[in-house]
């Protein structure tokens, strides 16, 4: 393909149509979205956890009651600063999601029953890491 200096691609070219690209695309996206699929992500995980070890497949091995205190805990623990948008707050609870993920992974190799559980927690504890990470990105430039 031809331009008016030459073939397509030097002097820069295809460099600058990349960057404008990146840029339209980072300025479509607002921190208000991205702070809703964290929060998708987090409510979805709490439920999950909450209907995962009491209702759908309750442990025989421990109390239920100290199965939830481990798992959904960490979850309550930053959860005031998170609703109230502290950028903080995200930063804590995108790194406990990564604590999620990995016993998702773990579970998913392991060749547990619970297969479609399993995928329930990586996907939300994804949404929950990549929400909250980008949001405070996003939102901390403006700041």
């Amino acid at each position: 393909m031809q331009s008016p200096r030459g073939t397509f691609g030097t002097n820069g070219d295809t460099l600058a149509i990349v960057l404008t690209l990146n840029k339209l695309l980072i300025m479509t996206i607002r921190p208000i979205f991205l702070y809703y699929i964290a929060l998708v992500g987090f409510f979805g995980l709490f439920v999950l956890l909450m209907l995962w070890h009491t209702l759908l497949s309750p442990s025989t091995h421990l109390p239920v009651a100290l199965i939830l205190l481990l798992t959904v805990t960490p979850l309550l623990l930053p959860m005031r600063g998170f609703l109230d948008r502290k950028l903080k707050s995200c930063a804590w609870l995108a790194y406990i999601s990564l604590l999620y993920f990995i016993h998702g992974s773990a579970e998913a190799y392991m060749g547990e029953e619970n297969l479609f559980y399993v995928g329930l927690e990586i996907l939300f504890s994804l949404m929950l890491f990549l929400g909250a990470s980008l949001y405070i990105r996003f939102v901390g430039k403006t700041r």
